[in-house]
């Protein structure tokens, strides 16, 4: 990994070949932080790293590439520790990656699919949090955003989006109870988006014959992202829903 000036924000960015996770990473390079941009696709990590230093002619180094499918735990553990013995602390992580998973009854989904999508969207994030907790905790304003769906709650979007729904539902929970163990012993602040309908190639893929010129682009969400991540964002365990342009609480069942 490459070094960055002890001023520049670290950025861990998830899923960051494509889509959120890139114009996320796009929008934190633009924005002066180093990107450390993670994605199972070579090929697209490198075509982002030609974008940012597009962005950023005056860095030699303004981003790292990280291969890795978050599949693979043991190389999340190995990724905390590069980024230990490089910053010794990382200073933003966006927790983007996600998999759709099949859309069907819930008794006719294969284990080895609905696996899939929980070690994605679910276990991946915890082993994030697990690795890199330690090293949020050294940031002087650490902060850890998550994307979730709106499928996590919404009941029309229930039936037949079961592993997709559960996971990010229990997305939901980790990053409050996150959230909760770090707004009293740390600097960290953890929030979760709700991106809304973006066009993206997961948005494509769940709903194929809908006209993806109506749809929002990834590039419209991106600065509200690096404004959650930024130091003087104070709010912690909540989620910021970017169809309404608002920061909601969670509410406890009546």
């Amino acid at each position: 990994m490459n070094s960055a000036p002890h001023s520049t924000r670290v950025a861990l960015v998830t899923g960051a070949s494509r889509g959120i996770g890139r114009a996320a990473a796009l929008a934190l390079a633009a924005a002066g932080c180093h990107v450390v941009a993670l994605a199972r696709t070579q090929g697209g990590l490198e075509e982002l790293d030609d974008e940012i230093r597009a962005l950023r002619p005056d860095v030699e180094t303004p981003a790292t590439l990280a291969p890795c499918d978050l599949r693979d735990f043991p190389a999340i553990d190995r990724l905390g520790e590069a980024l230990h013995k490089r910053w010794g602390r990382l200073d933003i992580l966006v927790g983007n990656a996600g998999a759709l998973g099949p859309l069907s009854p819930l008794h006719h989904v294969d284990p080895k699919q609905w696996e899939e999508v929980m070690a994605v969207n679910v276990t991946a994030n915890w082993r994030l949090i697990r690795a890199l907790d330690p090293l949020l905790r050294q940031s002087q304003a650490g902060r850890a955003v998550f994307v979730t769906s709106g499928a996590a709650s919404r009941t029309e979007l229930l039936a037949y989006w079961g592993p997709y729904a559960v996971s990010k539902a229990a997305l939901d929970a980790l990053v409050r109870t996150y959230a909760a163990e770090t707004v009293n012993t740390s600097a960290i602040r953890v929030m979760l988006v709700n991106p809304g309908p973006l066009r993206t190639r997961m948005r494509a893929s769940a709903m194929p014959g809908e006209d993806p010129t109506t749809l929002r682009a990834p590039e419209e969400l991106a600065p509200k992202i690096v404004a959650l991540c930024a130091p003087a964002w104070s709010e912690t365990g909540k989620l910021y829903d970017f169809p309404h342009d608002r920061v909601m609480s969670f509410s406890a069942p009546d």
